[in-house]
């Protein structure tokens, strides 16, 4: 499994939740990004290496270009980090306010599956995330 599919499926599950109302499948969506956050085991990585046997390709969402890595932090556990901590916010801290945060969310995160470009991601890179 790709990072690239993984977001697919990540974007439609908030879609889907989102659209019919289920908190529990939100938040259960944020407490993975947490938890693969936190411990670095991410089903992306898991499903490649008992398929495969390797960790899939490293380079996977940098669009060819070469970014410098300033820290040893992974954009990938970047990316889970920031979308899970924009999610609470919009959805536990400011619910009213940011309604529709979470629907662009979930459409941008579903186009970065299709398109394999994430802004976020990129942007992490670019700041000097491996």
């Amino acid at each position: 499994m790709s990072n690239r599919f993984y977001r697919l499926l990540f974007g439609i599950a908030l879609l889907v939740s989102l659209y019919f109302d289920l908190h529990t499948v939100i938040y259960g969506l944020i407490a993975l990004a947490l938890f693969e956050a936190a411990t670095n085991v991410r089903i992306p990585r898991v499903v490649s290496r008992l398929r495969t046997g390797n960790d899939g390709d490293p380079t996977e969402g940098s669009l060819g270009i070469a970014f410098k890595a300033r820290c040893g932090f992974e954009a990938e556990r970047g990316w889970r980090i920031a979308v899970a901590l924009m999610l609470i916010a919009s959805l536990l801290i400011y619910p009213k306010t940011l309604w529709f945060f979470p629907w662009f969310m979930g459409f941008a995160i579903m186009g970065a599956g299709v398109s394999g470009v994430c802004p976020v991601f990129l942007a992490l890179k670019w700041a000097g995330l491996k």
